[in-house]
């Protein structure tokens, strides 16, 4: 199921974040920390961490351009936020039922950076192909 996620989110962040390339990483750090030991199962969809590395078309790295992708259930609903990895100032993302964008200091809402157009595109595609997914009833 890892892999199958893996490939799946990285096709979808290359549709809405061309021309970049994307690579997906389980982040591992991360679900150790909020589990407080081993860290989540591959094929569970509720609060998974994962790290999107970005590529040039010509495969040079392009680290600023990486994004922390973090899903978990609320309410029985898909949500997710995507976060700029290396820039933790940028305004991040939570994507529910809409988009909110966040300060990514302060937490407050704020509006949406120039650039962000496509990483509300990769939200609404990551929740209409994960959502029926991560449904337990679906």
């Amino acid at each position: 199921m890892a892999t199958d996620l893996a490939r799946l989110v990285a096709a979808a962040a290359d549709l809405c974040r061309k021309p970049l390339r994307h690579a997906v990483l389980l982040d591992r750090e991360s679900d150790r920390e909020a589990d407080g030991e081993a860290g989540r199962q591959d094929n569970d969809l509720d609060d998974c961490c994962l790290r999107l590395e970005a590529r040039a078309i010509d495969g040079k790295r392009r680290p600023e351009e990486d994004l922390d992708l973090e899903l978990y259930r609320s309410a029985g609903t898909l949500n997710l936020t995507l976060a700029w990895r290396h820039d933790p100032d940028r305004p991040m993302l939570w994507h529910g039922n809409h988009p909110v964008w966040m300060d990514g200091v302060t937490g407050l809402r704020c509006e949406r950076p120039a650039d962000g157009a496509g990483l509300e595109a990769l939200a609404r595609r990551l929740r209409a192909l994960l959502g029926s997914a991560a449904d337990p009833q679906a």
